[in-house]
């Protein structure tokens, strides 16, 4: 089931988060992920997210700032089971069109969006990463 994210749920949201970014961008260290981890969940908090929730338990969620995807994140035990497309189309039945980011060196979230129907529109620097990224649209 999809529903809103609840101030209860933080906790795993970010343990989601930290674990999926470490393992899905290995080519940024790993201390980066874990210094961030509490302003995550302040703007965790604020924002408007969305969760996938199995059996009482969180197994994803994705994360918006108006049209904005700030991240889709699914726990690793269940990722290629078709919960990020379904959080996916959930948002895309209530907003227009979205936007988002994705490292260049991200190859597996890169074709995801792709078959998802985003397209590239500009390339571009993370500056508090250093790493690359593209700009991706979806209408």
């Amino acid at each position: 089931m999809i529903r809103r994210l609840r101030i209860t749920d933080i906790d795993s949201a970010a343990d989601i988060w930290l674990d999926t970014n470490i393992k899905a961008h290995d080519f940024i260290a790993a201390q980066y992920w874990l210094e961030n981890i509490e302003t995550v969940k302040e703007m965790l908090a604020q924002a408007e997210v969305y969760v996938y929730e199995d059996e009482g338990e969180i197994q994803g969620f994705i994360g918006l700032n108006d049209d904005y995807i700030a991240g889709i994140f699914v726990r690793y035990a269940v990722q290629s089971s078709g919960i990020g497309k379904q959080l996916l189309d959930f948002v895309k039945s209530i907003k227009k069109e979205l936007h988002l980011n994705v490292y260049q060196k991200n190859m597996r979230a890169i074709k995801f969006y792709q078959r998802e129907k985003f397209q590239i529109q500009s390339e571009g620097m993370d500056e508090s990463t250093g790493e690359k990224e593209y700009s991706m649209r979806w209408m």
